[in-house]
């Protein structure tokens, strides 16, 4: 699941270099915190957050289908 968010992000922001991802695992809920650059986190997020929301969508029917919970938090 660390690669599809690092492969969707890498294609959204201009410095991909920047981007890191750091998983933490509880069990069943795994916490993705998701570092950009400043100048690219409004990309990230997208119009009124539908861009962060369709990468949640996402995560969240792979991690199902996985027997987990994923949550994906961005970090400043």
């Amino acid at each position: 699941m660390k690669d599809l968010i690092e492969f969707v992000v890498k294609a959204l922001v201009d410095d991909p270099a920047m981007v890191t991802i750091e998983e933490n695992d509880n069990g069943n809920d795994v916490v993705y915190e998701l570092r950009v650059a400043k100048g690219d986190i409004g990309k990230v997020i997208g119009k009124r957050g539908r861009t962060v929301g369709a990468i949640r969508v996402i995560l969240n029917a792979v991690s199902t289908k996985q027997g987990k919970r994923a949550e994906l938090e961005i970090i400043e």
